[in-house]
């Protein structure tokens, strides 16, 4: 029997909907209008494709949206002065500097430039801070999209064996940490792999849930998993190319072969990726609300 599929498309359909009845309340009420500013340096098509996304889901949810792009020549301090001039800007309650930025800025520099209280990517080491002690902050968009699958789906995470495979600061380290944490969604016992785990099988094979972000396609087999497990499979790899020139994309997990054994899992495309985007705008209402001392 196939296993049931978590749709991040349709899960994100519902909670957009709830975001936007929360931006018309917070117009209608209190008069105010989340703002939320996409930075881009140079042209990357694919980066492009996202912050157009982003910018997209946001006006559909009445949020206020504003893109700049700079050239790719764009120096470090330039990028700086533009960050911290957005941080006094009161009609911005998020900054999202798109990722990755050319090989001559120092990300890191620049994402410390932001204003933790409008680092809605939850990157900012104060956030990143908070998140691991459990104290309110802006979570990850990824790991937040993934915990609301989790729970709105009903997979049961209390006590459940968790196998994280990855270990990136962008999903991989934080998604552990939430999910051992006591709170919806986690509760859970965590065992981090990642591509120099020596046998990964022999963890992977005692998971009740596999969330799967390493970046390698089909990584994860059907000989890997045991029956009814969970898979969240975060990975998005480009395998080949269609005739009409359409990017053929896996998973880091073997979607066919797998969901004959698992009990639910999500697609790709159509899983993890549309909450990614969802959760960034929820983080948006909630720096505007936090800002005007709602909450």
């Amino acid at each position: 029997m196939s296993a049931k599929i978590i749709s991040g498309t349709e899960t994100a359909k519902v909670i957009r909907e709830e975001l936007q009845q929360e931006v018309a309340e917070l117009k209608d009420k209190h008069n105010i209008v989340p703002g939320l500013v996409t930075i881009l340096v140079g042209e990357d098509p694919a980066s492009q494709s996202y912050v157009t996304a982003k910018n997209k889901t946001a006006k559909a949810l009445g949020i206020y949206s504003e893109q700049i792009t700079l050239s790719a020549d764009t120096s470090e301090q330039e990028l700086i002065d533009l960050v911290k001039k957005c941080n006094y800007d009161d009609k911005i309650n998020g900054i999202l500097v798109q990722l990755p930025l050319p090989k001559h800025i120092n990300e890191t520099n620049v994402l410390y430039a932001i204003d933790p209280d409008k680092d809605v990517d939850g990157f900012h080491p104060v956030n990143v801070g908070k998140m691991v002690v459990g104290e309110q902050c802006f979570l990850p968009c990824t790991p937040h999209g993934i915990l609301e699958l989790l729970t709105r789906s009903g997979v049961e995470t209390s006590g459940a064996e968790v196998v994280v495979v990855g270990r990136s600061n962008i999903v991989g380290k934080p998604i552990a940490n939430l999910m051992l944490q006591k709170r919806d969604a986690g509760n859970s016992t965590v065992t981090i792999c990642h591509t120099r785990t020596k046998d990964m099988a022999l963890h992977t094979k005692r998971a009740d849930i596999i969330i799967a972000a390493v970046g390698v396609p089909k990584m994860i087999t059907a000989d890997m998993v045991k029956d009814g497990v969970v898979i969240i499979d975060v990975g998005v790899n480009r395998i080949g190319m269609t005739d009409a020139g359409k990017a053929i994309l896996a998973g880091d997990v073997d979607f066919e072969a797998v969901k004959e054994k698992a009990a639910a899992i999500t697609p790709v495309p159509g899983g993890v990726g549309p909450m990614t985007i969802t959760m960034l705008m929820k983080n948006t209402i909630q720096a505007a609300k936090q800002a005007a001392g709602l909450v």
